[in-house]
């Protein structure tokens, strides 16, 4: 998405860089599939030698460990333990967790789990604790989403683009994120172009970028329809479909290639490829409208292979959840989170409103989760989106609210083995809640985020 001054600009911005596009497209885009290969841009032989591409997007292993690990050792009592384990719905009555270092230690019953000699303990035996929330669908973690720093709209596909550039640390925005409990979050680039460029999936609440990294690049952002239908020269969907498609097959040649032989000179616009073709990352698509979401299942999924998931999914994507379940594409629903008819644009309801994630679970699916397209909705109202699918008919009695604002999108980027569940071994992201995180009455009291207190209500006013 972008804010809609920016189309103002856009063809003045074009028009003045087309001298330096055009030449760096010479080298940086071939012009042709088949000469994609032969094409690639050599390395100065000035440069230095280059790292693995392995290395070249998942970043020095040192710069992983420069967040402080937390020595502190503490016990955190609470009345039930919302664990959302495997499936997602265990719970434990008169819980106590176990932390240190940042992990969590140990998870049970306060009767059978002995608490170290040392630790502090933490009595909030009246609340609820549950995992962090995790959102898939975030344009705030940057300084400013109005000077569009996500959105560089070059060519109508940039997968060589990094959101990670414009991180900034406890920005006011994250820091609201925070207290409505969301503790993970993607944040990726717009969805001007086509393919918007690369994510990453950050910690919330944290100081520095390296202890807040969680994965980089956290996805591909992928946009199929709507706003890069507005691109410069106003693209239909036939050529967008087809220049998608070229680029997949372009990228991901040149992935295997490279590992075939390592020596191959890196070509910075294909650095995703790799990840994506090792299944270590996704395509994240913000994808609507029933044709639109069967072009992503069908292209993305099923003719190249990779892990993809539906975001957004709206205006009878949901027709489609029987056959994302079975080619295992989940659904992370949002921001809007009800379908209408609308006359000439989409199925008609006979006037009933349809919550979408009630559709998406009404037609077999069983991976959904919620997202805000944060600032759209703002992030810290993250828990008001599973509120809202409940509201409109999505049924949480089993927990499956709760595991869609945690357990599930953790499994749907990848991050399962440290976010969206308490268990041994996992981050100590904890909320210390009211009560179920999807009821709305139920407000934060406290934030862990790899354990260290991040927000706590007994001593700050609240900022949600």
């Amino acid at each position: 998405m972008r804010s809609s001054f920016a189309r103002v600009g856009l063809v003045a911005t074009a028009l003045v860089g087309a001298g330096v596009c055009f030449a760096l497209a010479s080298s940086a885009r071939p012009d042709s599939a088949n000469g994609a290969l032969a094409l690639l841009a050599s390395p100065s032989s000035a440069a230095p030698t280059p790292r693995s591409w392995w290395d070249a997007y998942e970043g020095d292993a040192k710069t992983a460990k420069l967040a402080e690990s937390n020595e502190h050792a503490f016990a955190l009592l609470a009345g039930k333990a919302a664990v959302v384990g495997p499936e997602g719905r265990d719970v434990i009555d008169g819980a106590v967790i176990l932390v240190k270092n940042g992990k969590i230690e140990a998870i049970g019953p306060r009767a059978s789990t002995a608490i170290p000699a040392g630790y502090e303990v933490i009595d909030r035996s009246d609340k609820w604790v549950t995992p962090g929330l995790v959102d898939l669908h975030c344009h705030i973690a940057g300084k400013s989403f109005l000077v569009n720093d996500i959105n560089d709209m070059v060519y109508l596909t940039n997968p060589e683009l990094r959101a990670s550039s414009a991180v900034e640390p406890r920005n006011p925005n994250l820091e609201r994120a925070i207290a409505g409990g969301v503790t993970s979050v993607l944040f990726i680039p717009g969805s001007g172009t086509n393919m918007g460029g690369q994510g990453i999936l950050l910690k919330t609440g944290l100081e520095h970028f390296e202890e807040m990294r969680i994965r980089d690049p956290g996805s591909l952002k992928l946009a199929q329809a709507g706003n890069p239908e507005r691109w410069a020269i106003n693209p239909g969907r036939s050529f967008m479909n087809w220049n998608t498609r070229n680029t997949f097959a372009r990228g991901l040649a040149h992935a295997k290639l490279r590992k075939q032989d390592p020596k191959l000179a890196r070509n910075i616009q294909w650095d995703v490829f790799g990840p994506l073709l090792d299944k270590k990352t996704q395509v994240s698509t913000h994808t609507q409208i029933f044709q639109v979401v069967l072009t992503t299942l069908t292209m993305v999924r099923v003719g190249f292979g990779l892990d993809v998931y539906i975001d957004h999914g709206e205006w009878f994507g949901s027709k489609l959840a029987g056959m994302a379940q079975d080619i295992g594409v989940g659904a992370i629903i949002g921001p809007r989170e009800i379908d209408r008819f609308t006359p000439g644009f989409s199925i008609d309801t006979d006037g009933q409103i349809q919550g979408i994630a009630a559709q998406y679970q009404k037609g077999g699916h069983k991976d959904i989760g919620f997202n805000t397209d944060s600032p759209v909705v703002p992030e810290e109202e993250l828990q008001l989106q599973a509120a809202q699918a409940c509201r409109y008919g999505f049924d949480g009695k089993n927990m499956d609210a709760l595991r869609g604002l945690t357990i599930v999108p953790a499994k749907t980027a990848g991050i399962s083995d440290r976010v969206g569940c308490l268990a041994p071994g996992r981050d100590a992201d904890v909320l210390v809640i009211a009560g179920d995180p999807a009821d709305p009455r139920c407000g934060v009291d406290m934030v862990y985020v790899n354990g260290k207190r991040e927000y706590d209500t007994s001593t700050e006013r609240r900022r949600w």
